[in-house]
Order: structure tokens, then sequence, then C-alpha cells
């Protein structure tokens, strides 16, 4: 890091130590606010001592030492906070002349420039100041309006000079750009790379960010993407919310598991979209990643729908090649009473552990024996299509493909998990409490069952040629007609009872 004595400073010290001073007492309210008290100034730096000294310079050193000590106090999440709609262009000005004259190499003070720029573009003095084009101090190269008002407000710091690797990088934004825009949804936008890729061509600027031209081809680069993201975020997340007002409602409570943490209703209302819109990019990423995958796990759930009559779910899974499994009158109140949201979403956790309890003994077994996966009462048999499933790596893409892959995954973990229901009911005949507890998740797994027969029939008239179609579905029947005997044999012991 180069010091203020390493720096060119300007012929009149007086309007240098003015300068620091408008830093000063920003950086001060900055840190007082967070502290949650008033940070002492030294006596002889106060504002009214500054503006009567007589010793300009050796108040100017005096100061120049103290600008730093606050400057490696506030980081780029503090200045964010204090950068809003409401600070004085003249404050925002100074600070970005500071950061300018105070360059160095770390990502701190380049992201500090890079955020003051963005706010002084986002806000200009006059309405649409930055909306017509103008020309160079030459008269020949055409210049934006806000890098002509840069070249202004830097005009007394040293302007780096560009290489032509860094011109080449400022031509990435523009593609970046128009790329973020076509974007319809958040996933699409956070799956993209294009925050990464910004985040590298920003790092690979280095001092060069501090260019007039580098810091308005950023600043109208971050202004537009971050509305398209903050549009994308904001639907995002309304989706969300309004999922778990429909599921509390219907009294559930568990979304989904995201990182193997349970997201509950609770969690979701806590969401506050405007606070973490406004955290540091560094510890935002993480937060906007883990609502990505929540709405993406979301989105591989069946819509929320109030419970149906399991005798109703029976008839739907026979309806694929076989008589509906009969005996389950006799118990369709205690049925209707299982399968509830809350229920339902219990199970859903349950399944998607038995999913990858599966994948994971598949991927690391032997390749002559993982057909044959061991379970606590029985082994379960794969398919040759089910072990493919398993192993696939495609799992996340878009498309048929990954949608053939995913509902098998989801047709074996439901097979595997009633056929342990029902292992565990059959020994549990002489307590009628536990045995009750395996009814209901019997009954609730007839529910997924005949959601996943309504999937099925779905998934087999979308294809784009008949005969792919049928090639593709074919696996899935196969696997789905030994969920059918798994679903008839245990609604022939519910009812049974």
């Amino acid at each position: 890091m180069r010091s203020f004595k390493d720096l060119k400073l300007v012929e009149d010290p007086q309007w240098e130590l003015a300068l620091l001073a408008t830093v000063q007492s920003f950086y001060q309210r900055l840190l007082s606010a967070q502290l949650g008290g008033e940070l002492p100034v030294p006596a002889e730096l106060a504002p009214e001592v500054i503006t009567q000294t007589s010793d300009v310079r050796a108040t100017l050193d005096q100061m120049q030492l103290w600008i730093q000590v606050l400057d490696m106090a506030i980081t780029p999440a503090m200045l964010r906070l204090g950068v809003q709609s409401d600070l004085d262009p003249e404050v925002a000005e100074a600070l970005l002349r500071y950061f300018a004259r105070h360059r160095d190499d770390s990502g701190a003070n380049r992201d500090k420039t890079d955020l003051v720029a963005t706010f002084l573009f986002r806000h200009p003095r006059v309405a649409g100041q930055w909306e017509r084009r103008g020309f160079g101090l030459d008269g020949s190269i055409p210049l934006s309006p806000f890098e002509i008002a840069l070249l202004e407000i830097l005009s007394e710091s040293d302007v780096p000079v560009l290489s032509e690797t860094d011109v080449h990088s400022l031509r990435e934004f523009g593609p970046l750009l128009e790329q973020a825009n076509r974007f319809q949804n958040f996933n699409s936008l956070m799956d993209s790379g294009i925050i990464t890729r910004v985040r590298e061509l920003k790092s690979e600027l280095s001092e060069s960010i501090y260019h007039p031209g580098v810091l308005a081809t950023l600043a109208s680069y971050n202004s537009a993407f971050g509305d398209r993201f903050n549009t994308l975020f904001s639907a995002a997340a309304q989706e969300i919310k309004d999922f778990a007002r429909r599921l509390e409602e219907l009294g559930g409570n568990i979304l989904g598991i995201v990182d193997g943490v349970e997201v509950t209703v609770d969690h979701v209302a806590a969401l506050n979209q405007e606070a973490l819109l406004k955290l540091d990019y560094a510890a935002a990423l993480e937060k906007f990643c883990r609502v990505s995958r929540l709405k993406r796990e979301l989105e591989r759930r069946p819509p929320i729908r109030r419970a149906t009559d399991p005798t109703g779910a029976a008839h739907a899974i026979g309806g694929s090649g076989a008589a509906a499994a009969p005996g389950l009158e006799p118990v369709a109140d205690f049925a209707l009473a299982a399968s509830t949201p809350q229920a339902l979403s219990v199970e859903e956790a349950k399944l998607r552990r038995v999913e990858e309890s599966i994948r994971v003994f598949v991927r690391v077994a032997d390749a002559t024996s993982r057909q044959i996966v061991p379970m606590r009462y029985f082994n379960l048999m794969l398919s040759p299509a089910e072990v493919e499933a398993c192993t696939a790596d495609y799992l996340e893409e878009v498309g048929r493909r990954a949608e053939v892959a995913r509902m098998m995954l989801r047709i074996v973990a439901v097979s595997a998990r009633i056929r342990t229901e029902i292992e565990e009911l059959k020994r549990s005949k002489n307590s009628l409490t536990v045995w009750k507890l395996h009814a209901d998740s019997l009954v609730v797994l007839l529910e997924v069952g005949k959601r996943l027969a309504e999937d099925l029939n779905r998934f087999g008239s979308v294809g784009s040629k008949e005969s792919d179609a049928e090639s593709k579905s074919e696996p899935l029947r196969a696997s789905f007609e030994k969920l059918r005997e798994r679903t008839t044999e245990a609604a022939k012991l519910i009812g049974g009872r």
C-alpha cells in the first residue's frame, strides 16, 4: 500500500485538507452508528480546529494518518450501509476522490471505489443526466456523460494507463449483461456463473479500476445488473413466501431440506429481502445461493393440494395396470387424518434421505453387486435402468433425460419406504400404538404414490416424438409396476387390521 507521502499532492494543501475533513466527517458518523455511540475525534482534528489552523501542512499530515486508521476500520459492507439514497453527492464525490488518491492493491479499496462510483451513477444530480452521449476533451472520442463527470471529479488524481488486456476485459461486460437480461428466473441467473466471472474481471483490472473509463463501465453494468438481479430475487423470494403461506394454511411447517437443514415456515417468515440485498457481496452470496437451492427444491415438489381420500390414492395407483387395492374402506377416517400437508412434508424429507443413501451406495459399490442395495429388513433389487439413474451425474440438468432419472429415483425411494414400513407394521401387531404410527406412514406413502402415478401419466404424454417418449417411459413404467405391487400389499395390510 502506498502512503499519502508517496502520492503527488495538489498545489493547494487547504483544498486537500477540506477533502479529507469531508471524508473524516462521513467516516465518523458511519463508525459511530455501527458502535452505537459517538466516536471521539482527536482534539487537534476537530472541525473547529481544522478551519482555524495556521499550520496546514502539519494538520494535513495528522489528518492523513487518522483517515488511514478510520479507513482500515470500515469494510465495504459497512460502506454499503452508509452510502444510501439520501447521501449528499458532494460527500460521495469526496469519497471517490479519496479512494482514487489512496489507491492500493487491496480488493477492499477497489470494492469501495466501485461501490461509490455506482452510487453516483444511480443518483445523478439531475434526472436523466447520464442518458445522453458526449465527447472527449479533444472533441473526437465519444464518451458517456458519466465518464466525463468522472474525469472532472478525478482530475486531481493520477489516471492509470489501460493495457490491451484491460480493454479486452471491459468488452466482456456488455455481453454478460445481455446474457443476464435474458434470464427469466433467479435460479438460471445464479447458475450462469455471471457473478463469479464479473468478480474475476474486476480483480484482473487491479489498479486500472481507478480509470474514469473503467469506473464508468463498471457503474453502468452494476446498476443494470443490480436491477435485474433484484427483480428476479424478489420474485423468487415472493414465490417461496407464497408457498410457505399456503403450506401453513394447510397445517404444514417444513418446506424442504437445503444443505441438510430443514427449512420451516418460520425461516421463510424471517427472510428480509431488503436487508439481504444491502449486505456485502461476500456475506450475501451464500445466502442468495441458499434461496436459489430452496426455490429449486420447491420446484421439484408437486404443487400443494388439500389432502384427498387415500382410497382414491390406492385406486389411482392400481389404475396403472391392475385392479385397485381392496379393503381400504375400514380405515378411511383414520387415513384422512394421516394424509395432511404436515405429514406429506415430513415424508418428503425421509424420501430425500432414502434417495441419497441409495445413490451413495450404488455409486461406491462394486459394479457386479451395485444392483443389490442392503436395507434394514431386506435387499432392494434395482433394475439396470434404476442403477443408471442412481449413478447419473446430470440430475440437476433441465431436459427429459434428467426428468426420467429423477422420477425413477423417486419411485425407487417410495418403493423402499413402503416396504420398510410394511416390515415395521408386521412386527408391531401386538402394539396398536406402534402399529398406528407405521400405518400413518403407509397412508401418506399411498398419497405420494398417487401423485407419482399422475406425474408418470403426464410425463408419458409430453414427448416430442411418440417413439422417443415411449422408449424413455418404458423403464419408468417397469419401476412403477414394482411400486404398484408394494402399494397393493400396503393397502391390504392397513385394511385388514
